[in-house]
């Protein structure tokens, strides 16, 4: 047991985020007979964000999830659930999937099912509109491509690099917008459905006392919210990152800050202006297939009221 876990201490650094190629044992024979005989599992990180991808609760990684191991022809999928409270009524509980056929490709769906809340009588006292909708779904459709590897052409400090395509289609606001006589639209929320384009860059430092993974990211995106209030007419290209550190081997804080659009109006005490979304997590490798997470955030205002302390939880399973 003691060899174990110094074997785990001295290749938890790079094995952060689930890197392809990497295998275990310490002589070419053992590695060999790793291969043949059962593929070695590496940690089960990067973890799943809320909307199905590779990343940390509401940001991405470029690592890919749950890749195959060496001597698998294909990958493993890995699943994920989580719940997430943004005060008054208004709950967010994602349902997510990835599957990594080959090294550099991620696939993943994520459902989230979100609770409107308070936002029903912010309606009602506007417009007199009773909504007959409490909740709606908001499907994430992603596919990610790993365009070049962590320290590739023979460097130490190449990041790894990955592109990705999210269709969302949104269930609830068509319903909605139907019912307040097309008032969305005519904020500039004209859309039930949109297609976000990322690109995020991340390198894992290993020079300093602790292991420090850092992620920063580019998305081309019209939803508004991730998508939760709809889409608006044109894109915003806005920035999104997360710095993460091993406080332990088994152990990892992380910090997220994601931008949000704004190309639209806003109706006072029911649409506002949406704010950044910034979270503070911490995430516990249980095993190498079991990871759980918790973290807390202050997303600004949400729909029509703020959600500033809000909090959640994240389970994500690997196979």
């Amino acid at each position: 047991m003691k060899n174990q876990k110094l074997l785990f201490a001295a290749t938890a650094a790079v094995l952060l985020a689930v890197q392809p190629g990497i295998v275990f044992g310490g002589t070419e024979s053992s590695k060999k007979t790793v291969v043949e005989e059962a593929p070695a599992k590496n940690p089960p990180l990067p973890l799943h964000n809320i909307e199905g991808n590779g990343g940390i609760l509401t940001t991405l990684t470029a690592y890919i999830v749950n890749p195959p191991r060496n001597g698998e022809p294909v990958g493993r999928p890995s699943i994920g659930t989580g719940f997430i409270s943004l005060n008054s009524g208004r709950y967010l509980i994602p349902n997510t999937v990835t599957w990594s056929p080959w090294e550099r490709i991620e696939l993943g769906y994520g459902a989230e099912w979100y609770t409107i809340g308070s936002l029903k009588d912010a309606v009602r006292n506007a417009t007199g509109v009773n909504l007959n909708a409490d909740n709606l779904w908001l499907h994430n459709f992603n596919a990610r491509f790993q365009f070049i590897k962590e320290n590739a052409f023979n460097t130490s400090w190449v990041p790894a690099l990955t592109g990705g395509v999210h269709y969302k289609y949104n269930s609830g606001y068509s319903s909605i917008n139907s019912q307040l006589g097309g008032a969305l639209s005519s904020l500039g929320i004209t859309d039930n459905q949109g297609v976000d384009f990322t690109l995020y860059a991340t390198k894992l430092l290993t020079f300093l006392p602790r292991p420090v993974l850092l992620s920063a990211g580019g998305r081309a995106t019209r939803a508004v919210e991730t998508g939760l209030l709809g889409f608006q007419s044109n894109y915003e290209i806005l920035f999104e990152g997360n710095a993460a550190v091993f406080l332990t081997d088994w152990l990892i804080l992380a910090t997220e800050y994601r931008m949000q659009p704004n190309g639209y109006s806003t109706i006072p005490g029911v649409v506002g202006r949406s704010g950044n979304w910034v979270t503070v997590d911490l995430a516990w490798v249980v095993n190498k297939h079991l990871t759980i997470a918790g973290g807390w955030g202050a997303f600004g205002n949400v729909a029509n009221e703020n959600a500033n302390g809000v909090w959640g939880i994240t389970a994500k399973y690997e196979f």
